[in-house]
């Protein structure tokens, strides 16, 4: 069985890292994984993306999918085709400090929080995306909490690992955030035949 997730947002929000550290907590876990991420020529404001395959087994689907069971949206300019692939029974997380317009997905549980705001509050504005995926890491049963808080510093090269704890601090909200909170992923994809 494979679990995949999108992320998008604008250059600069930590989506590429965001899919980093969830690719490394489910490698942790022991799952498969392939991760692809895409952005353009912009070091900020351009448009990122990445995709996150999760399997318990080997994994079979290309690094682009037409279709996904999670995803993680930063801003809302580049939601709607992220939008369009999620499967209902899914689950997404929208980061509402930044997101304008309707998140709402037939069928999908769309967790809206403050996740930029929440990471201001720790005092650390630019783990937005933290906040954001350990809420979706929650919400849909995707990965543990101890694998995502573990990963948190394997993640980041020597000149950054001084951001480590704020980091971990921040996935940590977001899980909490998450809990409760969507549904199982894993069992409910077991349960689908595609």
């Amino acid at each position: 069985m494979e679990i995949e997730t999108l992320l998008t947002g604008i250059g600069g929000q930590g989506i590429q890292l965001a899919a980093r550290t969830l690719a490394e907590s489910a490698m942790a876990e022991g799952r498969e994984v392939m991760v692809f991420g895409s952005y353009g020529g912009m070091m900020r404001g351009g448009r990122t993306d990445a995709t996150v395959i999760v399997g318990d087994e080997r994994l079979l689907a290309p690094p682009t999918v037409p279709r996904a069971w999670c995803a993680l949206a930063m801003h809302h300019e580049f939601w709607p085709p992220v939008a369009d692939r999620l499967r209902p029974g899914g689950v997404a997380v929208v980061d509402r400090s930044v997101f304008r317009g309707d998140a709402t997905v037939e069928g999908v549980t769309v967790l809206e929080i403050e996740a930029t705001g929440v990471a201001t509050e720790l005092g650390t504005p630019m783990a937005g995306s933290m906040v954001a995926l350990g809420a979706l890491a929650a919400a849909s049963r995707l990965t543990s909490k101890e694998a995502l808080l573990e990963a948190s510093g394997r993640v980041l090269p020597p000149y950054r690992q001084q951001h480590a704890a704020k980091n971990a601090e921040a996935l940590a909200a977001g899980f909490a955030l998450g809990e409760g909170v969507g549904g199982d992923v894993w069992s409910f994809a077991a349960g689908v035949t595609t």
